[in-house]
């Protein structure tokens, strides 16, 4: 199955949503918005106006606006196919956009995808969990390895690996730390509260996916690493033990066994 995950966008998800929605508090613009969406067709921007009770010209210029929010999308042509003289005129429909914001970040459709394709692709013999940390592996081996495509790195020391891990994992929400040029904590779980409610399948997806990325970006000499915190990701991304990269994450009761560990100081002897 076709991963959905792509590399960072250089618009974060959650700013282009508080631009939208910056958009919609004005009045006029949400009328017109909700009288296109409803229309269930393409409209002009005299329709729009007839409907809001103000001017074509002023209407244009809110409808342009939600276009440029991405809420909107625009093109010239005859309303309902209708045939006519002159030039076509400028019409508007909805876009096909998802606008979400959550602060802090949540991203709960990366962690359904997996888990649909988990259920999807089961193996005979295969357990729940085993599918859903397999499939989280792979996920996140795709999207480290369009990452790499993308950006085209060349070979990756541990921190340019980091460097580059940090503006994905920015995307996706995890709000990176650099805590030291070879150590990156992740001060947001974007699948929480989730992973309060189940630490054993949502922290062992959440350390497959984050350990696939690092496989799939080619990062040599880091791993991501189970250290359950308070308040922050239960994942990070760490120099591996003699500068090589260490065997994958962990599974099953062993998740479930570090998640549910009181939280200690790695620096403590």
């Amino acid at each position: 199955m076709t991963s959905g995950l792509t590399p960072a966008s250089p618009r974060p998800r959650t700013a282009a949503g508080v631009e939208a929605v910056s958009v919609l508090a004005d009045d006029v613009r949400r009328t017109l918005y909700n009288f296109t969406r409803l229309a269930h067709r393409p409209v002009t921007r005299e329709e729009a106006a007839s409907n809001a009770g103000i001017s074509a010209k002023l209407a244009a210029f809110h409808l342009d606006k939600l276009v440029a929010a991405g809420l909107l999308n625009s093109r010239y042509d005859n309303p309902g196919g209708a045939r006519r003289v002159g030039r076509k005129p400028k019409v508007y429909e909805p876009a096909e956009t998802d606008i979400r914001i959550s602060i802090p970040e949540r991203r709960p459709d990366v962690l359904a995808e997996i888990l649909v394709d988990a259920v999807l692709e089961q193996e005979q013999g295969e357990d729940a969990l085993s599918s859903a940390l397999r499939t989280a592996r792979r996920r996140g081996e795709e999207l480290g390895a369009a990452t790499r495509a993308s950006s085209r790195p060349g070979r990756l020391g541990p921190e340019r690996s980091l460097t580059l891990s940090e503006s994905v994992l920015e995307e996706y929400g995890f709000e990176p730390d650099r805590q030291a040029p070879t150590e990156v904590r992740l001060l947001n779980c974007p699948f929480h509260p989730l992973a309060a409610r189940s630490p054993e399948l949502v922290c062992g997806i959440n350390h497959a996916f984050l350990g696939g990325f690092l496989t799939g970006l080619k990062a040599a000499g880091i791993d991501a690493v189970l250290a359950p915190h308070p308040g922050r990701c239960c994942v990070e991304l760490r120099a591996a033990a003699g500068g090589a990269s260490m065997p994958g994450p962990a599974t099953g009761r062993c998740v479930k066994e570090v998640c549910a560990r009181p939280t200690e100081d790695p620096g403590a002897p």
